[in-house]
């Protein structure tokens, strides 16, 4: 059996927070309530708020005016949302969703050689460090293969790219579910993370691109059609 998805409170703090969006009609200008509110409305701590709001500022949806509090700029749209709810749902080949992964994907890493900030790759080693200490538990090290590729999208700093991925994250989830639970596929994984990193790291565009793309490939070359 497939292991169970866990999903991070701040993520389901995001999702909350764009169903209240929706649910009250607001509007762009208008004003969320503040973190502490949010915190005590959502029976969550301060931290998982603040990571939901930063996601959500990346996406470009709020921004957040120091000493005045959360402002809505615009609306998520459910487009995205609802037509990957809709191949999940379907049970959509996953090569479909290798293939959007590599053209995704590989622009993301080949955007984070060259706009990844300090905060960016700290980030990104976090989630090395997580799934590390995952595969030495002997799990599939899903959570930190998670973060590791996010972190790389919001490294890219393209708030078109961030808010796409954003919203297809759980077709992303499907593929890389069936990759980690094949047997030494972890360990393998996070050796080519780790050569992803470096190369953002050093900002070499065409090296981190390259290296992504081959990470994509050779974990589901026997996936796609002609194999």
């Amino acid at each position: 059996m497939r292991p169970v998805a866990r999903q991070p409170v701040s993520e389901q703090v995001a999702e909350r927070l764009r169903e209240f969006i929706d649910e009250n009609g607001l509007q762009a200008g208008d004003k969320l309530m503040t973190e502490r509110e949010l915190a005590a409305e959502l029976g969550v701590g301060r931290s998982s708020v603040r990571e939901a709001i930063t996601a959500l500022r990346a996406r470009g949806l709020v921004e957040v005016r120091h000493g005045e509090g959360i402002y809505l700029l615009e609306r998520s749209t459910d487009l995205i949302s609802s037509l990957a709810q809709e191949l999940v749902g379907t049970h959509v080949d996953h090569p479909y969703i290798w293939e959007t992964r590599q053209a995704i994907e590989v622009q993301c890493a080949r955007l984070a050689a060259t706009r990844a900030t300090t905060e960016d790759l700290a980030l990104v080693a976090a989630a090395l460090d997580q799934m590390a200490a995952e595969v030495d538990a002997g799990e599939a090290a899903l959570e930190g293969d998670r973060a590791f590729h996010f972190g790389v999208v919001q490294a890219s700093h393209n708030p078109i790219l961030i808010q796409l991925v954003a919203g297809i994250r759980e077709s992303f989830d499907k593929t890389s579910e069936t990759s980690l639970t094949r047997a030494g596929q972890p360990a393998r994984s996070l050796a080519e993370h780790r050569g992803i990193f470096e190369a953002i790291a050093a900002g070499d565009p065409a090296l981190a691109a390259g290296r992504m793309l081959a990470h994509l490939v050779g974990t589901t070359d026997d996936l796609l059609p002609g194999h």
